[in-house]
């Protein structure tokens, strides 16, 4: 999931994307920086709130998601 992190979110973020549906990435602490460049480009062509990246360790920004109300 280091060397290629783009293809890692393309893979799941195009057919959901496809279907209509919004998406959160939490990419590796490793490799955030490169993701939330592909945010800035997203951010250009899809409206606000389509894909959401959330950073950090795993343990911590993962249960945060998880305990969120709004995601199920």
């Amino acid at each position: 999931p280091w060397n290629f992190p783009f293809l890692m979110a393309a893979w799941k973020l195009a057919p959901a994307l496809a279907a209509g549906c919004t998406v959160v990435i939490k990419p590796s602490s490793h490799t955030s920086l490169s993701l939330l460049e592909l945010g800035d480009i997203l951010k250009e062509i899809l409206p606000p709130g389509v894909v959401n990246i959330v950073t950090g360790k795993g343990s911590k920004s993962g249960q945060y998601i998880l305990d969120h109300p709004g995601f199920s």
